[in-house]
Formats: structure tokens, C-alpha cells, sequence
């Protein structure tokens, strides 16, 4: 199927959904009852491919592809951000129209084409979906996104985790876990970033590939237009204590980031990050999932779109 923006899905392509039920804020069988009835009132043919977490996430979407390839149908994911990355992944450069029923806190990438994160109102928008095909990056060879990330990011990342498995998923939650996570020492390190532009030696704690502008609006990098030409952004930070780590969160929630002097980004679509210290692994983050990866670290915009199905008109789609 052709990816031309504004392409129509099939009024009859059957849909295979890739539905991680161990992820986002599913809630019993609510998730899979509300997409069930939407689909089979409206008589729309779909199969529904279930998995608890994601140790199996990657072999099922690969099922939804193939029956998705066999029946010129759709792969959808549903999910958190992490299930929405993993099936993004095995359905980048196969031609198949992507949808995503999104389950996450945040929803950066759904907000940002208009998907809401109400399950029924993005399967009714799923029957009446044309295909947007959107930029992703890539981070040695796999596909992120929303962003992608090293250093004292990940660290967020993890404890946040934790803190939602124990209190339960909230944005208020997310934000208290940060501030502890804070409070701890971290590591700085000696990276040098390589692009077409420039060579770049720096120390710092954190370094952030971001790929959505929605995201980027909301913490106050002014840096939109790079994506809009076909870039990502890298953000870095000089190191900082626990104060000033304060105040940069304090700024990102009022949206003032990038009015720090501590803080620098730029576009690229290709940058190689290698780190000092000879060190072979790292760990990384990306849409909210973490891995080891071997170092030097590639960043690209990949070379492919992803044919998203998003809402077919203005009055169909989520407001940021």
C-alpha cells in the first residue's frame, strides 16, 4: 500500500491488534471489551493478539505483520509507550499501515497526530483512518519515537518505574519520583558527539535525542522547526548539582528549559556519540524502555517513514 500523506485505509482492511495487556493503564479486559465492541458493531474484521509485558512483544507483532502482509489489513499497537516502540519496530520499512490505541502517561506521540488516549474514541477513529507517514529515529538501528537517551535520563527512568509499580501511574507520581532521584550523586562523563556539522567534546550527565515536537514545546526547547526539516534534536547539559538538577526540572515544568545557560541543543540527522574511558556498554533509554548497547552510539533520523493512521479530519483528533 502507498504511503502518500492522506491515503485512505480500506474500508475492509481487517486490523491486527498487538495488545500488551501488562502495560499503560490497562485495566483488566476493559481495554480489549472496548476495542472488541467498537470493531464488531461496526462489522470491521481484526484478530487480537495478546501478550502480558514484553517478553513476547516482538514475536507477536511479527505474527500481526505477516497476517497484516497476507491480508492487506493493519498492524495496531496497544499499549504503553514501550509497546507502541516494540511493534513500531518490527513494522518500520514493511509498507503496513501502523495505528496505535495508546495507554500511557503522557502520550507524546499519539497527542501529537491527534490520537486521544480514550479507547474508544481512538478505535472509532481507527475505522475512518487515513495514513500520515511520520519521521523516526533511530538509535543503533532501532527505532524510537519520542526520544532517546543516556546518562542520568535513564536513571529517571528506571526509578520512576519503580515508583509507579508502588503508587500506581500518575503524572504526579512521575514528578515525585524525579525529585528523589535527584537527590543521589551522578555520574558525569566525557562524550564527544560527531556530526555533519561539527565535532563536539563535552562533559555532562545526561545527553537527550528527542524526536517530538509536542514534547519539546512542553519543556521550553525552542527547536520545533529542526524536526519539521527532517532532524532530531540533541539536548545536553553542563554537569549540575542537586539545586541547580532542580531547577531544570522546575524550568522544563514551566516550560522554560532551553532559557538555562547550563543547557544547549541542536539539530542533526546523523550523529555518532562515542564515550571516554574506553567503556563498550551503556545504558540507554528509549520511549521509556531501558537497554545495554554497545558504544559508539549512532542517532539518525531513519530513512523510512512510518505510515501512521491518524484521525481523517481536524474534529476527530485529541487536543495537546
Amino acid at each position: 500500500m502507498s504511503i502518500t500523506a492522506g491515503t485512505p485505509l480500506a474500508a475492509d482492511a481487517p486490523l491486527f491488534i498487538v495488545l500488551n495487556t501488562g502495560s499503560g493503564s490497562h485495566r483488566g479486559n476493559e481495554v480489549e471489551d472496548t476495542i472488541g465492541q467498537v470493531l464488531t458493531t461496526a462489522g470491521r474484521r481484526f484478530e487480537m493478539f495478546s501478550v502480558r509485558g514484553g517478553k513476547d512483544l516482538d514475536s507477536t507483532a511479527r505474527q500481526a505483520l505477516e497476517r497484516a502482509r497476507s491480508e492487506q489489513g493493519a498492524v495496531i499497537a496497544a499499549g504503553g509507550d514501550g509497546t507502541l516502540n516494540a511493534v513500531a519496530n518490527v513494522v518500520l520499512g514493511s509498507g503496513v499501515p501502523f495505528g496505535i490505541l495508546p495507554q500511557g502517561t503522557f502520550n507524546y506521540f499519539g497527542r501529537t497526530y491527534g490520537i486521544s488516549q480514550d479507547t474508544e474514541t481512538a478505535t472509532r477513529c481507527l475505522l475512518d483512518a487515513v495514513i500520515e507517514p511520520v519521521q523516526v529515529g533511530l538509535l543503533n538501528g532501532r527505532v524510537f519515537l519520542v526520544n532517546a537517551s543516556l546518562g542520568l535520563y535513564p536513571d529517571l527512568l528506571e526509578d520512576r518505574e519503580t515508583y509507579k509499580q508502588r503508587y500506581g501511574r500518575s503524572r504526579w507520581v512521575a514528578l515525585w519520583s524525579a525529585l528523589v532521584t535527584l537527590t543521589r550523586a551522578h555520574r558525569q562523563f566525557s562524550v564527544q558527539l560527531e556530526t555533519r556539522e561539527q565535532l563536539r567534546h563535552l562533559r555532562t550527565q545526561t545527553i537527550v535525542v528527542d524526536n517530538n515536537a509536542l514534547q519539546l514545546e512542553h519543556i521550553g526547547i525552542d527547536e520545533q522547526a529542526r524536526l519539521e526539516h527532517g532532524k532530531l534534536v540533541a539536548i545536553t547539559a553542563r554537569p549540575l548539582g542537586t539545586l541547580a538538577l532542580y531547577g531544570m526540572v522546575l524550568r522544563g515544568l514551566l516550560s522554560r528549559m532551553g532559557d538555562a545557560d547550563q543547557v544547549s541543543s541542536f539539530g542533526f540527522r546523523r550523529m555518532r556519540v562515542r564515550l571516554g574511558h574506553r567503556r563498550r556498554r551503556v545504558k540507554v533509554a528509549m520511549d521509556g524502555e531501558i537497554c545495554w548497547m554497545q558504544s559508539p552510539l549512532l542517532f539518525q533520523v531513519a530513512d523510512q517513514p512510518l505510515p501512521l493512521l491518524v484521525p481523517r479530519d481536524d474534529s476527530q483528533r485529541e487536543r495537546a
